[in-house]
């Protein structure tokens, strides 16, 4: 948890993982909430801290402002889908990033309190780009060479079911590049557990730090995932991806051409791995200066000096 001083008279909390309660819970926000006094609470995502900074907000009659709002997979199943929907019922402003997620306030009742802003990894990844490209080591570090695709995994729909897993990494061994898997310790524990063979083109490395994942990004050929905020990453890179997945919440990277769902239950999905082929230029979808944009916005909707 981090806290940002936009002004003199307001303090913002921004509740992050892992946070700085050692227990994702209301009563320990509260605490914090009760000691800083804010006069705003700004919860980011959809991780149960996320949700968690909401309620303790609302509960102790603080304004709260959710970042990445009104974003809907409409997948009840998901833990995130359900601190979404949540977070944005019971928040004061909801800054929602692209316009089909202004499209889902109407059918929810949020019209009135919701607010285009952009999406701020727009601005994160602007700004990191060349960064990661200077200082990032990681194609000498792990001897990346020439056309790789690059996979993560961690939504427990695909890791908790070893069919799933085998089925993935059956269409995987088919493909014709090298796949670079940056393994998180968990997947690494699930797919050891199951006794899931990995394939010989599959290369497991250890989690990379954010520049190194960028540049890593940067350097694919394709990246295949099913994380919402690496389908962001991508498009802003002007990298195909993957999306192993059967519902999405950035509708608009699948719109415009540059994601694709694929059912790893189809025995020939690496078809589609390898024939996707986006062209042109990604169109620009997730705003510009968001940050400065989400401040604008907070400081027009909460005067409060």
């Amino acid at each position: 948890m981090t806290l940002k001083y936009l002004h003199p008279t307001i303090i913002l909390i921004l509740v992050l993982v892992p946070g700085v309660c050692k227990q994702e819970n209301v009563i320990c926000i509260e605490e914090v909430l009760i000691k800083e006094n804010p006069d705003l609470t700004v919860v980011f995502g959809d991780t149960n801290s996320t949700l968690v900074g909401a309620l303790g907000g609302v509960k102790r009659g603080v304004k709260t402002a959710h970042i990445e709002a009104v974003l809907r997979s409409f997948n009840c199943t998901m833990p995130e889908e359900i601190n979404r929907v949540t977070t944005d019922h019971v928040s004061d402003l909801l800054l929602a990033p692209t316009g089909i997620a202004m499209k889902n306030l109407d059918k929810e009742g949020l019209s009135e309190k919701s607010v285009l802003s952009g999406d701020i990894m727009a601005d994160a990844v602007k700004e990191n780009i060349e960064r990661a490209k200077e200082l990032s080591h990681v194609d000498e570090q792990h001897n990346l060479g020439d056309k790789f695709y690059l996979l993560t995994l961690h939504r427990p729909y695909n890791l908790d079911n070893p069919d799933k897993l085998r089925n993935i990494f059956t269409g995987l061994e088919k493909l014709s590049n090298r796949v670079i898997f940056p393994i998180h310790p968990r997947t690494k524990k699930i797919i050891e557990g199951m006794g899931v063979n990995i394939p010989d083109n599959v290369i497991l490395i250890e989690p990379l730090g954010y520049l190194d994942f960028l540049k890593m990004q940067f350097l694919s050929e394709k990246i295949i995932t099913d994380s919402g905020g690496i389908q962001k990453e991508a498009y802003l890179l002007g990298k195909p991806c993957i999306t192993l997945r059967t519902e999405k919440e950035w509708i608009e990277t699948v719109e415009n051409g540059w994601n694709i769902l694929v059912d790893y239950h189809n025995h020939h999905f690496e078809k589609q791995i390898m024939s996707f082929d986006p062209a042109g230029t990604p169109k620009p979808i997730f705003g510009e200066n968001v940050a400065q944009n989400i401040v604008n916005i907070i400081l027009k909707k909460f005067p409060l000096w």
